[in-house]
C-alpha cells in the first residue's frame, strides 16, 4: 500500500495559497482583501480570502479547506461507486480573478487531495486540479502562451499527459446548453495517482505555481489597455456562461454544497457582474465574433504557433 501523508498535504496547500495571493498583492496593490477562518461542524474548516475592488483585478479569490466527514458525497463518488458511505479528508486550493479589463481573461485553478477510508480499512487517496483561461477578446499569443506553459509542466511527468489533461479539460469545461467552451482550456486531471505519494503531491503543487506564474504574466501585459463601454458590457454578458457552468456543470462546487462547505467560500468564484441577454448574437466580423468563430471550440493551440 502507498503510504500517505495528509498533513505534508496541509502544509503544502497552505503555502500555495499563500505564494498565489503574494503574486495577486505584487500585480495590483491596491487590491482590497477580506479574509476569514471558518469551521465545519463535521470536521474541519479552511480559510477564505477574497479581493475586490482592485485596479485591475475587480473580484478574485484564493481558499484553502480541508474539511472532513462521515460519507462521501454523490459529486465525489461517480468514479468510486465502491467508497458509497466511505469517511473521507478532502483538502483543497483554489483561485479565480475577474480582471476589471475586457481584454484580459478571467482564469480559475484548484488543487485538490481525497482520502477516503474502506470498510476493510484500507486507505485510499488521490489528488485532482487543473487551470483554465476565460478570455473575452482572446489574443492568441497569450492562449499559445498558456498551452505552452502547461505542456512544459506536464512533460515533466509524463509524455502523455498534456494531450490527456487538455483533453479532458475542453471535455469538462464544455456547456451543452450553450454548445460551446467555456473558454480556451488549459489541463484538468482527476482521480490521478503517480507511482509514489510525494511525487503526486509534487505534481499538483506545480500545477497552482504555473497557473499563478502564467496568469499574472498575461495579465500584467493586458491589464493596461484601453477599453470602452461597449466591450465592458460584452464582458459582462459573456461572464454568464461562467456563471452557468459553475452553477450547473462544476463539480466542486456541487462537492462543496452537498457536503455541507461554506457556502460564501463555495461561490466565490462567481463574477461581480454579469448580464443575461436574450438570444444576442455578435455582429459579423466583429471583435467578439472572432472570440465565438475562433475561441470556444477545442483546438490545437500549440500547433498554432508561428
Amino acid at each position: 500500500m502507498r503510504k500517505i501523508n495528509p498533513e505534508a498535504v496541509r502544509e503544502k496547500f497552505i503555502a500555495a495559497q499563500a505564494n498565489v495571493i503574494s503574486q495577486l498583492k505584487a500585480s495590483d496593490p491596491s487590491v482590497e482583501e477580506f479574509s476569514d477562518e471558518w469551521l465545519r461542524p463535521e470536521g474541519g474548516g479552511g480559510r477564505t480570502c477574497a479581493f475586490s475592488e482592485g485596479k485591475f483585478i475587480e473580484k478574485g479569490g484564493v481558499n484553502f479547506s480541508d474539511v472532513e466527514g462521515r460519507n462521501l458525497p454523490p459529486s465525489a463518488l461517480a468514479n468510486r461507486p465502491e467508497l458509497t458511505g466511505a469517511a473521507f479528508r478532502a483538502m483543497g486550493v483554489s483561485a479565480v480573478f475577474h480582471p476589471l479589463n475586457p481584454h484580459a481573461p478571467t482564469a480559475h485553478a484548484n488543487i485538490r487531495f481525497f482520502s477516503a477510508t474502506e470498510e476493510s480499512g484500507t486507505d485510499r487517496w488521490w489528488f485532482g486540479g487543473g487551470f483554465d483561461l476565460t478570455p473575452f477578446y482572446p489574443v492568441l499569443e497569450d492562449v499559445i502562451f498558456w498551452h505552452k506553459e502547461a505542456k512544459k509542466l506536464c512533460d515533466q511527468y509524463g509524455e502523455d499527459f498534456y494531450c490527456d489533461f487538455k483533453k479532458q479539460c475542453d471535455q469538462y469545461f464544455f456547456l451543452p446548453h450553450r454548445q460551446e467552451t467555456r473558454g480556451v482550456g488549459g489541463i484538468f486531471f482527476d482521480d490521478f495517482c503517480l507511482e509514489n505519494f510525494e511525487l503526486t503531491l509534487e505534481f499538483a503543487e506545480k500545477v497552482i505555481q504555473v497557473f499563478s506564474d502564467s496568469f499574472f504574466a498575461i495579465l500584467d501585459r493586458r491589464k493596461d489597455r484601453s477599453f470602452t463601454e461597449k466591450e465592458k458590457e460584452f464582458q459582462h454578458y459573456r461572464r454568464g456562461r461562467y456563471a452557468e457552468f459553475n452553477l450547473v456543470y462544476d463539480r466542486g462546487t456541487h462537492f462543496g454544497l452537498q457536503s455541507g462547505g461554506r457556502t460564501e467560500s463555495i461561490l466565490m468564484s462567481m463574477p461581480p457582474r454579469v448580464t443575461w441577454s436574450y438570444n444576442w448574437n455578435p455582429k459579423t466580423n466583429s471583435k467578439e465574433a472572432d472570440l465565438y468563430n475562433n475561441y470556444l471550440k477545442p483546438a490545437d493551440w500549440l500547433g498554432k504557433q508561428k
